[in-house]
């Protein structure tokens, strides 16, 4: 075998949504980042497109964050839909974390391949990032607010053409014990055909 796969299958299976609210204050360094980020592009994808940005939010960055997903949310949300407790986490989860990272879409122009390949690819890629924060011990939170859909937010972005946000990446070390998981047995979800 080339690889361990013990270790391999134990930080696959033992990958946890942490949510901010179960962030302790413990900073992560940017070379962690680095490390989740170069082990993303590592995905496989269709045509080798690789259609995937990060833009990386720390420290004050994280306020700005806060700010402009709240104001997007009061401005842009019709007000019969909105709830108090949806403005509270949008504001208060960038600045519980100890970084975020906005994933974006970045298809190419007048590519063949089609957007479900390359959102497929991008989902690849943030399973590299899970994976790899959980074998640092550091918690994470794909988050898919409606806001960041909005082109107030693309423009917060600096987005261009082709380009779009399809979620925020939380991370921060856990508060909490490791969560446990369970996933149905292979049985109900597998047919075998010979």
């Amino acid at each position: 075998m080339r690889y361990n796969l013990s270790e391999v299958t134990a930080i696959i299976r033992d990958r946890r949504t942490i949510y901010p609210e179960q962030y302790s204050t413990r900073k992560i360094h940017k070379e962690q980042i680095e490390l989740l980020l170069n082990n993303a592009i590592w995905a496989p994808t269709h045509g080798m497109t690789q259609p995937w940005k990060f833009i990386v939010f720390q420290e004050n960055a994280l306020t700005e964050l806060s700010e402009t997903l709240g104001k997007i949310y009061v401005t842009e949300i019709p007000k019969e839909k909105q709830e108090d407790s949806k403005l509270g986490k949008l504001m208060s989860r960038p600045k519980m974390a100890s970084a975020v990272i906005a994933i974006i879409l970045d298809r190419e122009e007048g590519t063949s391949i089609s957007e479900e390949d390359d959102f497929a690819a991008i989902s690849c890629a943030v399973q590299n990032m899970y994976l790899t924060a959980t074998a640092q011990g550091i918690g994470a939170f794909w988050a898919t607010p409606g806001v960041i859909k909005s082109e107030s937010f693309s423009e917060f972005l600096g987005l261009k053409k082709g380009q779009r946000c399809i979620g925020l990446f939380y991370l921060g070390y856990p508060a909490i014990e490791w969560p446990k998981g369970q996933r149905k047995p292979i049985e109900y979800v597998t047919e075998w055909k010979q």
